[in-house]
């Protein structure tokens, strides 16, 4: 088994192997669309379920209760503060976690001493804490902010490092389709979106960013002598970078999502770990959806935006011309894709050919 994924790596690397991934951009702009879509309507149906960090709030915790039943809690709420109602939650095996709206400090102090005696627990292992609404609205624009300095500043890094804006179009599009398919999925299953959620956040962008920049690093490669042969396209050659870190982008994701598996699904569902939900359901929906979209979104979008340049268009054209004259040959995979090798910077296969228009610098 081992041996056949090693020599499945090899033959995409080599180029003997390719999946058209880049040619069939199309289908995965439409499967991509179409989550884009279900998550717009999750939010503007569902909507978030922001934590009292961003809304304000009165937050309890009781530590090592002998019975930590949520009709406790409720009970108590209900007595001091009927107005409001209570998101209760179970931490680990017996801390209870009650969560509600802004109230008086004498409010708070009354439920305080309620939960201490309905619990059957001291009245230091009872802690509350108070967010004002001002503060919980700063906490939400802070984090709005954070976020549009980091799509700024990785904008124009990519643009810089790759001296091509259009890359850097591609990457933003594919943070974006990456930020919004997780979004959704929090709108989706209802967790609280708190600061936490927030750093899983732009932690999943840069985890994200950097699968995109590894394989734009290979189309760069591949590309940086395209005028220089007359045997493959543009599309072609990326298409070849894709597939030729195809495994790469596997087996980092495959690591990376095991420990925030065991997160999520043993810490938070299994253990009853519920802070730890906050964090680790965007970093596992948004690693996951962030290996899909550098593969199948990043460059295929890349590309798309590459092929109307004139001096790749009619580079491209060249090329087509010169295949359906019998000029030039090139072998084609079982799929009917083109097999094109392996090919390494300034030595491609077929004689020098310029086409007319501008070329790049």
């Amino acid at each position: 088994m081992a041996m056949n994924l090693a020599k499945w790596g090899n033959s995409l690397h080599s180029g003997e192997k390719t999946y058209p991934i880049v040619q069939q951009r199309k289908r995965w702009f439409a499967v991509s669309g179409f989550l884009m879509l279900a998550a717009i309507v999750l939010l503007l149906t569902k909507g978030l379920n922001p934590g009292i960090d961003f809304t304000g709030g009165t937050q309890f915790q009781v530590s090592n209760a002998a019975d930590p039943s949520p009709a406790i809690a409720t009970e108590v709420v209900a007595e001091f503060a009927p107005e409001q109602t209570p998101e209760i939650s179970i931490l680990g095996a017996n801390d209870v976690l009650v969560q509600i709206g802004v109230v008086e400090q004498a409010t708070s102090q009354s439920i305080v001493d309620s939960l201490s005696v309905a619990y059957d627990v001291a009245a230091d292992e009872v802690g509350f804490t108070q967010i004002g609404p001002t503060w919980g609205a700063e906490v939400g624009k802070k984090a709005v902010q954070g976020l549009i300095v980091f799509i700024v500043l990785v904008a124009l890094v990519i643009t810089v490092y790759f001296r091509a804006w259009r890359m850097a179009v591609a990457a933003i599009g594919a943070l974006a389709h990456d930020l919004l398919f997780t979004v959704g999925i929090y709108a989706l299953v209802g967790f609280e979106v708190t600061p936490a959620t927030v750093i899983g956040f732009l932690t999943i962008l840069g985890y994200s960013l950097y699968d995109t920049v590894v394989v734009f690093d290979k189309v760069k490669e591949n590309t940086a002598h395209l005028t220089e042969q007359n045997r493959f396209t543009y599309e072609e050659l990326a298409n070849l970078a894709v597939n030729q870190t195809l495994v790469r982008s596997i087996n980092t994701s495959v690591v990376a999502l095991l420990p925030v598996s065991a997160i999520l699904f043993i810490g938070s569902l299994l253990l009853g770990a519920s802070t730890l939900q906050d964090i680790s359901l965007a970093l596992f929906v948004g690693m996951a959806v962030g290996t899909y979209s550098s593969i199948f979104v990043a460059t295929p979008f890349e590309v798309a935006l590459r092929l109307r340049e004139p001096w790749i268009k009619e580079h491209t054209e060249m090329v087509l011309r010169l295949r359906e004259s019998g000029e030039v040959e090139v072998a084609h995979a079982a799929d009917g894709s083109i097999r094109v090798g392996a090919l390494q910077p300034g030595r491609h296969q077929g004689t020098k050919a310029q086409p007319k228009g501008k070329k790049r610098k």
